[in-house]
């Protein structure tokens, strides 16, 4: 028997490190790393100790023959990157990786005193970078973020019907009450605290602060009632404090959501799920409730270019297939649509759409009654939303049809990526959405960082931001050994002073964080769900501080 990795890989390497006999690639020295969609197991190398499932943080890896018939394919997929590659050299010590060589060696005693790190954004960029710091310095570290809760993108960006992914929040978790950690929640770094405020009191900042923003389209009608960013759906249906609980309508039967990235296919797979199913998730209240009431029947997935560019995954192209209740179809009215499909290779994403449904779908119809749908149509990019008080149509670009066709639909989606967003006192490239740095460093600024997204722009997933993390903190170690970090003139108590007298959220520590992962786990119950999030910022507070007053009544 052997292993095989599966749907929710978050591309972490954690198994490849625990891997006694080398046989899960690639590894992070190796040119593929961070380009390959997941990990993969080489079942002939593979000797079934099953320490990469124990070490794995998402769940993401089972022994072969216990796949269910939804990830039976995986077995698959895993030897099929083997195919044509040559085995790695088995060797007998869990210890064997190299990695390249190491921006700073941590394996060595630091020659410097305890410096105070800042970590601006607990998402997993910046959590990573805790955790770096954590385990191989004396650092102390304070976490901080706008929001009065932490977690980042693991709580609010990851679809509620993968609930093993969010297992890598538990896995950071565990550093929130670290005895070297303080969590300053509810406090906006360049709002109620500057950044020169905050470099007072630490020797390092790290700005771990994501791409926050969706891309915008740039067609006339893209502002009107109806199109929304998928940043504010997916934020709408995980409960996000600054989306309103009303930000998405569902009275449309169809939706058209531009783009055919993996956010795409979340909101188009969320917007189709049973309720009943996703009732069983943490997905926010307000949302559940709408999905319940939705009139959704059909979803449109634009992508502007062919089935073999696809920018989705094939691991969430998978689920697609697999979704209970629900159809995946593919539009062939474009004749390069079906012509690349059948003449993709074996193992291609492409060549996954061979076995689907296709249709010359006709647009000015309402979707049938019956089972919910979801079409991929490609070749296809929108040039304009139509409509007066709301998107009544989109229309779009079609071969033979250069005035466009329209497609007719009452909620537009623009799935088309994420942008970084400028942060006062920091340099900022408007082309790439990203602060200018060198390994980290911010250019100018010594002794701030960046990591994760605002340093590299919004690629890659979880597990992309621990090598990204390794190479800022490597670059901060290396600044503190050499002696060039500016010294703090303030103290951590002084800055947990400040932050409290300028926090206009409300500041939650380590023990409020507690109270409301409690509380939430408590509604939970009640609900027979795994959690019910609280969804607004003064609910988080409340929640928050009702322990404190128990502990103290």
């Amino acid at each position: 028997m052997t292993y095989a990795i599966t749907q929710t890989c978050c591309n972490d390497a954690t198994c490849v490190a625990v891997c006694p006999v080398n046989c899960i690639h690639p590894t992070p020295d190796e040119p593929d790393f961070g380009t390959t969609e997941m990990l993969y197991i080489d079942p002939k190398s593979c000797i079934d100790c099953g320490a990469c499932a124990d070490a794995c943080p998402v769940d993401a890896i089972f022994p072969a023959d216990r796949l269910t018939e939804r990830l039976r394919e995986y077995e698959g997929i895993n030897a099929a990157y083997y195919a044509e590659r040559e085995p790695a050299p088995v060797l007998a010590s869990p210890t064997f990786h190299s990695w390249g060589e190491p921006v700073f060696d941590r394996s060595i005693p630091a020659d410097f005193a305890p410096i105070r790190v800042a970590i601006v954004g607990t998402g997993p960029a910046g959590m990573y970078a805790a955790e770096d710091l954590l385990l191989h310095t004396n650092a102390e570290v304070t976490l901080i973020d706008r929001l009065p809760v932490a977690g980042g993108l693991v709580r609010y960006g990851v679809a509620p019907d993968h609930p093993t992914t969010r297992g890598a929040g538990e896995a950071f978790a565990r550093f929130h009450s670290h005895p070297r950690v303080r969590m300053r929640l509810g406090v906006e770094i360049g709002t109620d605290i500057t950044p020169e405020e905050l470099a007072a009191h630490h020797d390092a900042v790290v700005y771990a602060v994501g791409a926050p923003s969706g891309r915008r389209l740039g067609i006339p009608g893209e502002d009107l009632p109806g199109s929304v960013s998928a940043t504010s759906v997916v934020s709408w249906y995980n409960a996000h404090p600054e989306t309103g609980a009303d930000a998405v309508g569902l009275s449309a039967e169809r939706v058209v959501v531009v783009g055919n990235g993996n956010v795409a296919l979340d909101v188009a797979r969320v917007l189709v799920t049973d309720p009943d199913a996703l009732a069983r998730t943490d997905i926010a209240d307000h949302a559940l409730a709408a999905l319940r009431d939705a009139r959704v029947r059909e979803v449109v997935l634009l992508g502007r270019r062919g089935p073999e560019h696809a920018a989705y995954t094939t691991s969430e192209l998978l689920a697609l297939k697999h979704l209970p209740g629900v159809d995946l179809v593919v539009d062939d009215r474009d004749p390069r649509t079906g012509a690349a499909i059948d003449a993709a290779s074996p193992g291609s994403k492409a060549a996954l759409l061979q076995g689907v449904d296709r249709e010359a779908v006709d647009w000015t119809r309402s979707p049938a009654r019956g089972r919910r749908r979801i079409v991929l149509r490609f070749h296809t990019a929108p040039v304009e939303a139509l409509g007066t008080d709301g998107v009544r149509a989109v229309r779009v670009t079609e071969e033979g049809e250069p005035s466009g066709a329209e497609i007719a639909a009452g909620l537009l989606v623009r799935a088309v990526g994420y942008r970084g967003v400028p942060l006062a006192g920091l340099p900022f490239d408007e082309t790439t959405g990203t602060v200018p740095h060198e390994a980290g460093r911010v250019a100018g600024l010594p002794g701030s960082y960046v990591v994760g997204w605002i340093k590299r722009g919004p690629s890659g997933g979880i597990g992309a931001n621990r090598a990204c993390a390794e190479e800022t903190v490597g670059t901060l170690l290396a600044d503190a050994v050499a002696g060039v970090l500016p010294k703090p003139t303030g103290t951590s108590r002084e800055f947990r002073r400040l932050a409290r007298s300028r926090s206009g959220r409300g500041l939650v520590d380590a023990r409020g964080l507690a109270s409301i992962d409690r509380a939430e786990r408590a509604r939970g119950r009640d609900a027979g769900r795994p959690r019910v999030k609280l969804a607004t910022v003064p609910e988080l507070v409340a929640a928050a501080r009702g322990s404190r007053l128990r502990l103290r009544g």
